[in-house]
């Protein structure tokens, strides 16, 4: 078993149950003791877990988004398939505003070298973007979560309000037909919110799993979307009622 996946399927055991012990770990994995504590000590460094004598605590709740360096190495090449596809939908001289999250940073970097004007909503994704040599960036104020480092807050708010954008290229922690855009953090979903209220265009990107759960925060419904990009593997039923709503759904 590849480490990502042996580390998603630690975090999900923990979230399903509370705690489990390095024994039940290794078991469940295939993997030795000796791998398992290092997998727990690398999760606690993130927040994931709480280690304690021969097991771990899970910290996250059931219904929170896992740490960001976790998420940024599960399914790799396609958010890359996925950025790439978004990448070809965009022209050069459009202004973009980019949603947070893993996939959109993989849009950046799918961007970098585009002669448009993008205002990234993390830093991850404008540090990404810094030296670009052909984009006009535009950086937004606003508090960074942690780790995460998306930009939250009123600051960030105000400087979305202030302009037009062609496209907004935006990420999510759900998305179906039925309950539409939807994010864990409050903040964050305010400001998904503010995005898509000032682009003529809203472009969804979601990995195959964003369409099996509907998270807190409703941020839009299905319907103020124009296109959404995933995985070929993305549930048949969700793509085609997307269609059936009229958006264009685009699979890699």
């Amino acid at each position: 078993m590849a480490s990502t996946e042996r580390l998603h399927q630690i975090t999900d055991a923990l979230r399903g149950s509370g705690h489990r012990s390095v024994a039940e770990l290794a078991a469940l994995t295939g993997a030795s003791e000796m791998t398992i504590r290092r997998d727990l000590e690398l999760l606690a460094e993130q927040g994931v877990l709480e280690r304690y004598r021969g097991g771990a605590r899970s910290l996250l709740l059931r219904g929170e988004e896992p740490p960001f360096g976790l998420r940024s190495q599960e399914g790799q090449q396609a958010k890359r398939r996925i950025a790439a596809e978004v990448a070809g939908l965009i022209a050069d001289g459009e202004s973009v505003v980019l949603d947070s999250g893993t996939t959109c940073l993989e849009v950046a970097r799918a961007l970098v070298d585009r002669r448009i004007t993008v205002m990234p909503l993390s830093l991850h994704a404008a540090n990404a973007l810094a030296a670009a040599p052909l984009m006009t960036l535009l950086v937004p104020g606003g508090q960074p979560r942690p780790g995460e480092l998306a930009l939250t807050g009123p600051l960030t708010e105000a400087s979305l309000a202030s302009l037009r954008f062609d496209t907004a290229v935006m990420g999510c922690c759900g998305l179906t037909a039925e309950d539409g855009l939807t994010a864990y953090d409050l903040a964050d979903a305010a400001v998904k919110r503010a995005a898509i209220a000032v682009s003529r265009r809203v472009i969804a990107v979601a990995d195959a799993a964003k369409f099996s759960r509907a998270a807190l925060a409703h941020v839009a419904p299905a319907t103020a979307l124009h296109a959404v990009v995933t995985e070929a593997s993305a549930p048949a039923e969700q793509t085609a009622a997307l269609t059936a709503a009229g958006v264009l759904v685009r699979t890699v």
